[in-house]
């Protein structure tokens, strides 16, 4: 398995770009330099996230949000915990 998350990932399970085995491996977001815990999409080559606005929901009951623009850095957080282990 590789230690580079995908260019693009979604918390949605109906979007095409839900990743739920990656997920469970938990995923770190840096977007303009500080560590984000409230993504729900991001996209590093083009360089967004979509975060929650929030409480409002759309008529399906999903979050609504709002997509914000900058530089976006991920990676998988079990990684870390084994190379803190070792």
């Amino acid at each position: 398995m590789s230690d580079t998350p995908p260019d693009r990932l979604s918390v949605n399970p109906q979007s095409p770009h839900f990743g739920g085995d990656l997920l469970n491996r938990g995923i770190g977001i840096r977007f303009k330099g500080k560590q984000r815990h409230d993504v729900e999409e991001y996209s590093i080559s083009e360089g967004w996230i979509r975060v929650a606005a929030g409480k409002s929901r759309d008529r399906f009951g999903q979050p609504m949000t709002i997509k914000l623009s900058g530089e976006v850095e991920a990676w998988f957080e079990d990684s870390v915990q084994k190379d803190e282990e070792a």
